[in-house]
């Protein structure tokens, strides 16, 4: 056997080693820091999310963005700083959140809200008189989508933005009660709503693609699967000009 053939091969086969262990170390802390499971208790989010539900939360995102309204976020409860709780962001830092009955109002415009059963309406908090309420700066006022069993922020306040852990992306477990596995977009409700820059949105909104619980855990894979790709191309045989296979050819015959 060729010495140099063995010593070529047994350094692929090393090579190989030493990306696959990366890639699995790369993939555990995608997992561990971007990524994290919660088990739903209770019955707040309503119809969106339901008790017993195992949901993922993506905590990459917001490190590129700001919550948006609209975003389900599982966040330390002010209330109660030893548990966990999840809502939906109704009202950004600056807006103005009125609250009459079950109506709500964000910064003069009356909330549609598609994602609230009526069955489910109702504002045990009505008595807390929230009328042109300024959110604070870093500060953000959430709902649960069941109004008449929630406490949120017509109860207890803001959630400032160091509590918040991340955004649920997706359910996976079990999928049998009313989604598919992701969360239903809900940005049409809170459309004419002030947005603030544009150009901000715009790049906000495609951090969110990149940074999809789905993205983050197949990117792994996928660069595996490129490096090998690309290994294996390189290991094709190339030809030199003195190595090529020759045609012969036959001087007296004409060309067509």
């Amino acid at each position: 056997m060729n010495p140099q053939y063995d010593f070529e091969k047994r350094y692929r086969l090393v090579r190989e080693v030493i990306e696959t262990i990366v890639l699995t170390v790369l993939m555990f802390l995608v997992i561990r820091f971007a990524v994290q499971n919660f088990n739903i208790e209770g019955t707040s989010m309503e119809p969106s999310l339901h008790n017993q539900e195992l949901i993922l939360v993506d905590k990459w995102t917001y490190l590129f963005r700001p919550p948006a309204r609209g975003d389900v976020i599982v966040f330390v409860a002010p209330p109660q700083p030893s548990q966990d709780y999840i809502k939906r962001v109704i009202g950004l830092p600056g807006d103005t959140i009125t609250i009459i009955n079950t109506t709500v109002i964000v910064d003069g415009i009356t909330l549609k809200e598609t994602y609230v059963d009526q069955n489910n309406q109702g504002n045990m908090y009505n008595y807390k008189n929230i009328h042109n309420m300024v959110v604070p700066p870093n500060d953000y006022f959430v709902l649960g989508d069941n109004r008449r069993g929630s406490s949120d922020s017509r109860d207890w306040g803001f959630v400032p933005k160091n509590n918040i852990i991340g955004r649920a992306a997706i359910v996976y477990w079990p999928l049998q009660q009313d989604n598919d596995g992701f969360l239903t977009n809900v940005n049409s409700v809170f459309a004419n709503v002030h947005q603030g820059g544009s150009a901000l949105t715009l790049l906000s909104d495609e951090f969110v693609v990149i940074s999809s619980p789905v993205v983050l855990l197949t990117a792994p894979v996928l660069l595996l699967v490129f490096l090998r790709r690309r290994r294996r191309y390189r290991r094709q045989p190339l030809y030199t000009s003195n190595s090529l296979p020759t045609t012969p050819t036959h001087k007296n015959k004409p060309l067509p």
